[in-house]
């Protein structure tokens, strides 16, 4: 059974290689380069699979499931730049896969202890744009 966890949050990033120069990384990047920074409103699916329990009927508690998330993700990304602020985020480009990437080690070990096993890490940056990622 699977079951997920949608959150949200908002974060200011910049993509860019600093051993580019600015034309560079405008050409790679696009606006997305901007010195001054740029943010979005990102929504997040958390989706864990595991057996569901005869005694509760739950794969796992879902408020379980968002204090981890909160505790491991939340409060670490939301309002923040990633590229400064985030420490799971340092040394690493601040791509929405990159991103993807780190959620998934944050909360992977977390969910475990709950019983569960984390399975996909949803993270839409736009409504145009998102990314999944099974491990």
């Amino acid at each position: 059974m699977h079951i997920t966890r949608r959150e949200t949050f908002n974060a200011a990033h910049r993509l860019f290689r600093p051993e580019w120069n600015d034309e560079k990384n405008l050409e790679v990047f696009g606006k997305c380069s901007n010195p001054n920074w740029h943010g979005h409103n990102y929504t997040l699916y958390v989706t864990v699979e595991g057996k569901v329990s005869d005694e509760t009927g739950f794969v796992l508690n879902l408020k379980m499931l968002s204090k981890i998330i909160d505790a491991f993700v939340l409060q670490k990304l939301d309002h923040k730049n990633i590229n400064t602020e985030v420490d799971f985020m340092q040394g690493k480009l601040a791509s929405t896969e990159n991103l993807a990437i780190g959620i998934w080690k944050q909360l992977d070990q977390p969910i475990k202890e709950l019983g569960a096993r984390l399975h996909r890490i949803k993270l839409e940056e736009t409504e145009k744009n998102y990314v999944e990622y099974y491990g």
